[in-house]
Parts: structure tokens; C-alpha cells; sequence
């Protein structure tokens, strides 16, 4: 199949053109099995500079550090197997987290609670500083997985964190690979720092906008292996080629990354080991996304006609998925597929439980994480999403199908304020405490205290929205009993508060 570089340059120059030459940039870049075949780059690497972003602008990678990461963990097979239980490595994990796999770990079937989701709903902000011991100290009290291994698909960093311990308690440092043998075969500066705060060489900051003007991004998490990589763009494109191409130590791993893995049931999932796949008009894509506070980023491959793209950017409203799809699909002359349901806007709850839906212009979020839908036929919609892989359809009187591979049924409900049924002061065991008066929550001291009012979805389910620097996080809590509740984020389903 021919390719068409000119009309994929023309289309990554526009994409790229949507970026102000005043603002916060990045860059789409083109590359084939020959090497870089374009970059397309906008904007400004920083507004005290106004050096305007290039392909050799330093950036944290975020998610897309998994997959390399990944090829360390393959390489070190003789040392700790996909097979191997959590526990062999990290014997201080409780069951049942230390009975999750290393392979359920990395493949997002393990239902580890993620780590910053379960800091936000103790009331700690994403500016908090944590240390590594200390957040190993902490997964290693918890009792709860956020659902049985293998039977969901839901999106963790916690995974990666824990295996990169694992490691590192056998003598691996992921940096220490990164410098020692893939710096070498590449001749690239990639960086993975452990904390936000440590100086990398280049790296541009990342800009997140609050509504009126640019805000300066950062985060207290450490940051593991999740998404602790750095590099340029044209960093991002020599690493992508030569793990599409299988250069000396890749050889045969983007095969074995992006092979779906089976869930306990046997059915196949789409996300890989790092990598995702996905379909663009028939042709077969692996690839996976990256985001942090005031960075996103994006690699896109075609194993088939080698070819791929990559995006940068330290701007938190760049959509790398998206223009690498569309660069894919003007290099391929393939048609790009139009989101939309006909489901009716609103709310959707199971019976039971904390899974809710709101259906809203055409796009559904489940549990606070929003996708769009795409019309699969006989009134189905799907997010098309390996990450947050969700099947659809209105049958008129409920909304029936899977979230997150599991099977749903959820009944339609109508939001009201909060009575004061759950009036009272709530304490989780970690010490965190909240208080509720007059149906609305109440969290944090002083000038950092937010007040929430809390909606009523029906049958002990509650929401109410809590913000944190540039998020903005609606919290389910599910009342359990009587003096018992849970607070449930997408990532983190687990955390209980007693009153």
C-alpha cells in the first residue's frame, strides 16, 4: 500500500497549527523503517523564553514510559516472570493484592487501586510529596482489590510502581537500563527521573490553563515507572522505530507487548503490556498515550507497513491521540471514524453498587472517566478504547452491555440534593477524615477546605465534586451500611470511611 507522506505532513502542519505561536506547543512527527520522515511543531517550549517548541524540546513522556519499561521487565524474564504473584517479590502485600500476577499487574486486569486515586480520596492534593517506602508502606495495609483479578479491565499506574520495586530490590534500576543499554543503541537522551522536583537536562515545563491564563504544572507523586520517562520528541520517534523495526536488544518486542492478553474467562483484551491495540478503517494500530500534569503524549504504530507517528506536547489540553490518528489516517487514506451514540443523555446506575454512567451529547463517562462512543451497529456504541473498554445500548427502558469487559445493566436514575441521611464525621483507617452537614461534604482546613454539595443518585449513591489543582474529580460515595461508606474514583474503588 502506497503511502501518502505528503498528505500526512499537511495534516500534522494543521493539527499542529491549532497551537499559538504564544502559547504552550508540541510536535507531530512522521517516521517510517528509514527513520524521520517529518515533524510538524508549534508553539512555545516556555512563556518565560518563548523559545518556540521544537522536536528536540524535552518532555515527560508519562504513560507512554509503560511499554519501555516493559521491555526491561521481558529482558529479565530469568529474574521475575510474568507468571509470578506479586507476592514472591513484595512478600509485606496483603492478599489478595499479593496473589495478582506480575503479567495482571502490567496488562490492567490486576484491579490494584491506583496509587494517586486512593492519596485524592484521603484528601491529599496532587501537590502532596510522597515517597517511595512510604507508598510502599501504604499498599501494603491494603485488604481490597478494586474487583477480582482478570475479570475487568480498568486503567492503574499501581501496577507498574510495584513491579518496578520488584526490580529494584533484585539490583534493576529502570534508569539504570535506560542509560546502560537503550541510550547507547539509540544515541538519544531519555531520563527517568524518581520525583518531579529532580533537575532533568532540557526538560521545558508543562502548562495547564485554569480558565483565565496559564498555570505553571507540577506533582508531588513519586513518580515510578508508570510515567517517569523524559526525552524529545524526535527522542520518542527513534525509540518507536527502533521497536517497530526490532533494532538489536527490541528484536521481537513490540509482538510481544502489544499481543492482547487473556482475561480469566479466556476472552481476549486489547491492552497489551503497555501497548494497546486498535483498528483505523481495518488497518491494524499498536500504540499507547501518555499524560501528566501540563504534558501529553502520544506513539502510533502500523507494525505492518512500518510506519508510525509520535506527539509531544507541555500543554494539558493537547489530544496526541487523536492528531496521531488522523496523521495515520491522511498517511493511509483511510477514513477517521465519527464518535456519537443515540443513547438519551443522563444518569445510569446498577442496582446495586457504585457503577454509574452519565450520558451526556453523545459521550459516556463511567465512574468519572469520560470517552467517546462510536456506533458499532444494532443500537451498540463503543468507546473503541483498550484502556476503558465499554459496549453499549439502550433498550428503551435500561442501558445493557460490558464496562470495562464486565457486564452491566444499569436503570436510569434522576439526581437530587443530598438529605442528611449521611450527616456526620467520617475517619478512614489511614487517619484521613471528612465531615458531611446538611447533605454537603466538607474536606481540608483552613484556606484549602471545600465545600461539596453531594447529589443523590438513589439507593445509597452519592456524588459530589471535588478540585485539585487541574483536576476536577467527581467522587461516588456508596453507603455500605449504616456507619459504613466507600469513596470511588475510576482507578481507585476501595478506600472506606466509617462514621
Amino acid at each position: 500500500m502506497a503511502m501518502n507522506w505528503d498528505a500526512a505532513l499537511s495534516t500534522a502542519q494543521k493539527l499542529a497549527a491549532q497551537w499559538p505561536a504564544n502559547e504552550p506547543g508540541g510536535v507531530i512527527i512522521g517516521f517510517d523503517a528509514d527513520g524521520i520522515r517529518f515533524s510538524a511543531a508549534s508553539g512555545v517550549e516556555s512563556l518565560a523564553t518563548h523559545k518556540p517548541f521544537s522536536a528536540d524540546s524535552v518532555v515527560r513522556y508519562a504513560s507512554v514510559t509503560k511499554h519501555v519499561f516493559v521491555s526491561m521487565v521481558l529482558k529479565h524474564a530469568d529474574k521475575i516472570s510474568l507468571d509470578d504473584p506479586l507476592g514472591k517479590h513484595l512478600p509485606e502485600l496483603k492478599k489478595p493484592l499479593s496473589d495478582v500476577t506480575v503479567g495482571r499487574a502490567l496488562d490492567m486486569s490486576g484491579g490494584l487501586p491506583d496509587t494517586r486515586e486512593c492519596l485524592t480520596l484521603l484528601g491529599l492534593s496532587i501537590y502532596t510529596e510522597t515517597h517511595n517506602d512510604r507508598l510502599m508502606d501504604f499498599h501494603a495495609t491494603m485488604e481490597r482489590l478494586n474487583f477480582d483479578a482478570g475479570t475487568q479491565v480498568s486503567y492503574s499506574n499501581t501496577g507498574y510502581r510495584l513491579v518496578e520495586i520488584a526490580l529494584e530490590r533484585l539490583g534493576l534500576r529502570f534508569d539504570d537500563y535506560l542509560q546502560n543499554e537503550i541510550v547507547p543503541l539509540l544515541g538519544v537522551q531519555l531520563k527517568a527521573p524518581d520525583v518531579w522536583n529532580d533537575p532533568v537536562d532540557g526538560l521545558v515545563p508543562g502548562y495547564w490553563h485554569d480558565g483565565k491564563k496559564w498555570q505553571l504544572s507540577s506533582a508531588g507523586l513519586y513518580i515510578s515507572a508508570a510515567g517517569s520517562l523524559t526525552g524529545s520528541g524526535t527522542a520518542l520517534a527513534t525509540w518507536a522505530q527502533a521497536l517497530m523495526c526490532g533494532k538489536g536488544s527490541l528484536f521481537g518486542v513490540i509482538d510481544k507487548i502489544s499481543e492482547p492478553r487473556k482475561m480469566a474467562d479466556g476472552r481476549l483484551s486489547a491492552y497489551g503490556l503497555g501497548f494497546v491495540g486498535s483498528e483505523l478503517d481495518g488497518l491494524k494500530l499498536v500504540g499507547h498515550g501518555g499524560s501528566h500534569p501540563g504534558y501529553k503524549s502520544y506513539v502510533l504504530i502500523c507494525p505492518e507497513h512500518q510506519c508510525g507517528f509520535v506527539v509531544v506536547a507541555n500543554r494539558d489540553d493537547a489530544n496526541g491521540a487523536k492528531m496521531a490518528q488522523a496523521a495515520m489516517a491522511a498517511l493511509a487514506s483511510r477514513s477517521l471514524p465519527q464518535a456519537g451514540s443515540t443513547i438519551p443523555d443522563g444518569f445510569y446506575m446498577t442496582g446495586t453498587g457504585h457503577h454509574w454512567v452519565e450520558m451526556k451529547g453523545g459521550n459516556v463517562t463511567y465512574i468519572d472517566s469520560e470517552d467517546a462512543l462510536y456506533d458499532e451497529g444494532n443500537g451498540w456504541f463503543s468507546s473503541r478504547s483498550a484502556t476503558s473498554p465499554i459496549l453499549l445500548r439502550w433498550t428503551g427502558e435500561v442501558l445493557e452491555g460490558e464496562l470495562g469487559h464486565a457486564p452491566r445493566r444499569l436503570y436510569p436514575v434522576t439526581p437530587k440534593p443530598a438529605g442528611n441521611e449521611l450527616d456526620g464525621s467520617w475517619k478512614s483507617v489511614y487517619g484521613a477524615h471528612f465531615e458531611i452537614i446538611n447533605g454537603t461534604a466538607i474536606m481540608g482546613v483552613g484556606p484549602v477546605q471545600q465545600t461539596m454539595p453531594i447529589t443523590d443518585l438513589g439507593n445509597g449513591r452519592y456524588l459530589f465534586t471535588l478540585h485539585d489543582g487541574p483536576w476536577v474529580k467527581r467522587v461516588c460515595i456508596n453507603h455500605l451500611s449504616d456507619n459504613r461508606i466507600e469513596l470511588v474514583l475510576n482507578r481507585s474503588r476501595m478506600l472506606e470511611y466509617t462514621r
